[in-house]
């Protein structure tokens, strides 16, 4: 046999997986993740804290009236009016949820499962609109009804998308309206 066969023939190949970097990378990479989960979940509560000041949001009347419109879908979240990436966290705001909600003419009622429901008295209503993204959700043009209304010092951006999306120019017109009739009312008096 020649000198390199041999030399070839004498070595061995190395093993195919390291067993203890693959668990180290693997450990690393958990802990890794749930680093940055719990810093995601700290500034969630951070920014909770931050926005304390707003006071606890109305509940439903014992009788707000008959319903004009009623809708079944989903809620996806409250911003700082006229900033979309701003969101609002406390009291649950920022909680995306199935909703229920119905207007009335004592205001703009929300129920959500597993999440906290609210109640918009009419007078704190500021408008409605097509919009096409809130604070983590963004869909076609006009795809999303955002409800601005006041609470407190602030007033909030609320995204709403109908299981049946063509309901939403019937809300827009109908809050509005309604909007136009109460300043105007209030203005008279």
């Amino acid at each position: 046999m020649t000198p390199v066969l041999l030399l070839a023939a004498e070595k061995e190949s190395a093993e195919v997986t390291d067993w203890a970097a693959r668990i180290g990378w693997v450990v690393g990479l958990a802990l890794f993740v749930a680093l940055v989960y719990w810093l995601m979940r700290e500034g969630w509560k951070w920014r909770g804290t931050l926005q304390g000041d707003l006071p606890e949001l109305p509940v439903t009347q014992d009788d707000p009236g008959p319903a004009r419109l009623s809708m079944s879908g989903r809620y996806h979240g409250s911003t700082t009016a006229g900033q979309w990436l701003d969101r609002i966290v406390a009291h649950g705001l920022g909680t995306r949820s199935r909703a229920e909600l119905t207007l009335t003419d004592a205001g703009l009622d929300v129920v959500r499962p597993g999440a906290n429901d609210f109640f918009v008295p009419v007078a704190q209503l500021r408008e409605a609109r097509l919009d096409k993204g809130i604070a983590g959700k963004v869909l076609t043009e006009g795809g999303l009804l955002v409800v601005t209304w006041a609470h407190g010092e602030r007033l909030i951006d609320s995204g709403f998308r109908s299981d049946h999306a063509a309901e939403h120019t019937a809300w827009v017109d109908t809050i509005n309206s309604m909007i136009e009739k109460n300043t105007r009312e209030g203005a008279e008096r």
